[in-house]
């Protein structure tokens, strides 16, 4: 997935921008009458990873089918979090938790966790299969120079990243973290895979590296990455601004290879994110009617 070139505040304008503009159609055409959403607007956050993408999809196709306008809003992890807290954003379908939660801590009273999207997500460095002498973060000590005393992570400010330089200095560890975008520090460990040379990157599930690639996520002893279980966070005010898309959101749930798959056909099958999301929904009517609590 590319790296999101855009801040929250340019976002947010461009939202309101948009939101200004079907307020006027809706008034010229007398809205969408007799559904729950009756064209409010619900803005979902989206992050720079091929994770967010199949949820955020399928639950905008709902919730349009609701009668709420949908629009979303590209921003770091950091600022969708703070556009919730403000009350900017609604919605963000990809929270993961225990790395999310000092964002929790933070804000408090003013986002809320919602639903579990699904649970144990796998998530740490992970080494492609053929290093098989390298099992643990521990059986990297002394072998740091194989990889060329470096590391692979995603953005600078990630949370992920900042806990892999916690295990550089807790394994005691000779390696720099090196950060980049998903796609960058993926293409260089594509780049080493294929020429069958050591390399060691951050890795979770769901994601297409396990696809692309036999990899390994490394045993971590000191548990500074806990298998993850991902949310469904919104604004404190979603339940009573919109009780309907709320109560869907609170009954939200999806299966994880459901959503590997889905990222396989967008990110490497090139296909378009909306028709994918539309195949899954047309397939999975009855749960969608669960979640809706029709």
């Amino acid at each position: 997935m590319k790296k999101i070139g855009i801040s929250i505040l340019a976002a947010m304008s461009i939202t309101a921008l948009a939101a200004c503009g079907d307020s006027e159609e809706q008034e010229a055409s007398g809205g969408n009458e007799g559904s729950p959403g009756s064209g409010e607007t619900i803005n979902i956050g989206v992050t720079p990873w091929s994770s967010t993408v199949p949820p955020t999809e399928v639950a905008a196709l709902i919730l349009e089918d609701m009668g709420y306008e949908v629009e979303r809003t590209e921003a770091d992890v950091g600022g969708v979090f703070t556009g919730l807290s403000r009350g900017d954003l609604d919605v963000f379908m990809d929270g993961w938790f225990p790395m999310h939660k000092n964002y929790i801590e933070q804000f408090g009273d003013s986002i809320d966790e919602t639903a579990v999207s699904y649970p144990e997500a796998e998530i740490g460095w992970v080494v492609p299969s053929y290093m098989e002498e390298i099992d643990s973060m521990e059986d990297l000590k002394g072998n740091e120079d194989k990889f060329d005393n470096e590391m692979y992570s995603i953005e600078e400010g990630a949370e992920a990243t900042e806990t892999s330089r916690e295990m550089t200095e807790g394994y005691d560890l000779d390696m720099e973290v090196v950060a980049s975008s998903e796609g960058g520090m993926l293409a260089e460990a594509s780049r080493k895979i294929q020429n069958e040379e050591p390399v060691v990157f951050y890795g979770w599930r769901p994601h297409p590296m396990f696809n692309d690639y036999d990899l390994k996520v490394l045993e971590d002893p000191q548990e500074f990455f806990e298998t993850s279980e991902v949310r469904v966070i919104t604004n404190s005010n979603l339940q009573e601004e919109a009780p309907e898309a709320y109560e869907f959101l609170s009954n939200w749930s999806i299966n994880i290879e459901d959503v590997e798959k889905m990222i396989v056909e967008i990110d490497e099958n090139e296909r378009g994110p909306e028709e994918v999301a539309q195949e899954w929904v047309d397939d999975h009517q009855d749960e969608i009617e669960e979640m809706k609590n029709d």
